[in-house]
Formats: C-alpha cells, sequence, structure tokens
C-alpha cells in the first residue's frame, strides 16, 4: 500500500513538474519584457539577462508614448476590431443556424466548402483579396480591413456544434408560441450558447488586434494605421540601436488590452475548445 501511494506521489509531482514547465514558456518571455520596460537603460547594458530590478522606472513608457500617435492607432483598432466582429455575427449566425438546423440539399457538402477555408492560410488569400478591394475602390480604408474576413469558417464552425446541442423541443415550442427567426435566435439559442458565443468573440477580437500583414498590403496612409502598423514603424524610425527598455515598453502599450482581456475571461478560451471539440 506504501508503496503504490508512493508511486501515486511521484506521478503527480512528475505531473506538477511537467505543468509548471509548460507554463514557464509562456510567463517567462511576459516577465522578461514587463522587467525590461520598467528597468533603466543603464541597466540593459549588460548582456547577462536579469529578471528583476533594482530601479522601477516610468521614463520608458513616457518616451513609448512620443514615438506614435497610440491614441489614434487604438481608435483605428478599436473601429476595425468591433466592425470585423459585428459583420460576422451577421454572417455567421444564420449559416451556423442553417448547417445545424435547416435540411436542403447539398447541406453537408457546402459545409465542408466552407471548412476548406480553415485549411488555407491567409498569406495564400492576400492577393486574390488585394485584386478584390482594388477593384472596388477601397484600397487604404478601414472598409478593406474588415472585408475579407466578413465570412468565418471558424465561428459558422463553432457555432454550427453550439446550436446541434440545443434541443430541438425548444425550438419547436418556441415557434407554437409565434416566435419568428430572430427572435428564436436572440431567446433560444444565443443564451444557450453564451460560453461559445463569448469565446468567440474573444478570438476574433484578439486575432484582428494582433493582424500585422492584411493592414500592411492595404493602408497607405499613417492616420488610418493600426497598433500594429504603428508598432513597426515606431520600432523602424528608430536608428539608433536596440533600445529593449523602450522597445518592451512599446510592445507592453499594444498588448496591454490583450493582456486584460485574457486574465478577465480565461475560463472562457478552455471553453471553446472544449464544448467545440476542437483541440488546441
Amino acid at each position: 500500500m506504501n508503496a503504490h501511494r508512493k508511486r501515486g506521489a511521484i506521478a503527480d509531482l512528475g505531473r506538477i513538474m511537467l505543468i509548471l514547465a509548460v507554463i514557464s514558456i509562456w510567463v517567462v518571455p511576459l516577465w522578461w519584457t514587463v522587467i525590461t520596460a520598467i528597468r533603466p537603460v543603464s541597466e540593459t547594458l549588460s548582456l547577462t539577462p536579469q529578471w528583476i530590478t533594482r530601479r522601477p522606472t516610468w521614463e520608458n513608457f513616457a518616451r513609448a508614448f512620443e514615438l506614435a500617435p497610440w491614441g489614434r492607432y487604438y481608435l483605428n483598432t478599436f473601429q476595425v476590431v468591433i466592425g470585423t466582429f459585428l459583420i460576422q455575427m451577421v454572417t455567421i449566425i444564420p449559416a451556423a443556424y442553417a448547417f445545424a438546423r435547416l435540411r436542403f440539399p447539398g447541406r453537408d457538402l457546402l459545409f465542408y466548402v466552407l471548412l476548406v477555408q480553415l485549411m488555407l492560410p491567409a498569406a495564400a488569400l492576400i492577393f486574390p483579396n488585394y485584386t478584390t478591394i482594388k477593384t472596388l475602390g477601397l484600397v487604404d480604408t478601414k472598409i478593406a480591413l474588415m472585408l475579407p474576413y466578413a465570412a468565418s469558417a471558424f465561428g459558422t464552425f463553432l457555432l454550427r456544434q453550439a446550436f446541434r446541442t440545443v434541443p430541438q423541443e425548444l425550438e419547436d415550442a418556441a415557434l407554437i408560441d409565434g416566435c419568428n427567426w430572430l427572435g428564436l435566435v436572440r431567446h433560444v439559442y444565443l443564451p444557450l450558447i453564451k460560453p461559445v458565443f463569448i469565446a468567440f468573440a474573444l478570438n476574433s477580437i484578439i486575432y484582428h488586434w494582433n493582424e500585422f500583414l492584411w493592414p500592411l498590403v492595404v493602408i497607405n496612409s499613417p492616420g488610418k494605421r493600426t497598433l500594429t502598423l504603428g508598432l513597426a514603424m515606431a520600432f523602424k524610425s528608430q536608428e539608433t540601436g536596440f533600445d529593449w527598455p523602450l522597445m518592451t515598453a512599446t510592445l507592453l502599450i499594444v498588448i496591454a488590452p490583450l493582456l486584460m482581456l485574457f486574465v478577465v475571461f480565461q475560463r472562457w478560451f478552455i471553453r471553446i475548445y472544449a464544448q467545440s471539440g476542437i483541440k488546441g
């Protein structure tokens, strides 16, 4: 009995050590970024990594705010992120409901064709997307940043899977009570799939917040840049070499909202995969 308990304790200790090792892969770079951002420039001259600082300072953030009009970039990014998500809601909710509840010829085939989008890297679609945007005369506009993501195969798949878990009896009862399609989705489906809906919203926001390549292709005006473009241009404008405290402080300015989102809604990120059958 004691030997069995000993083996169990060793196994638990091994799992704990493995979990800590995996956590460190994400925590260590973030910790180094934060410490470097609040460290005086004089402490960064050493090539030896330093994980603490004895003289924390906010001077690096003050210098970072002078590099670019971050307020304008934040506003542009919020507009693009929220606008893209709202457009996606208009397209993926009806599509997910149709694939989950309606029966029509070729439904499964169309769904599989839609899922092919998940297999295509975004970079592979840049040329046809840019050609379409140029034909429509939308180059260098915020609408151009949103249109290629108007239909999300990932979101359609998630909501379809969630809609399929809603009992058919609830829909039948709502229809008997005179509920139309919009009321059915609003009062029956969305409240019941709230975890998946919120999780997709967070996933969409984070993805488009970090988007860099597509804005780089279609945006030319400095006043229409997003945060990622502003970050790249700010670094590019520095000709004095790698100023690590300044770079890390600027990076934290850009990613701070995402860090807060993850801290507040981290349990939704787990549910998005647990309830949809996707393995991360």
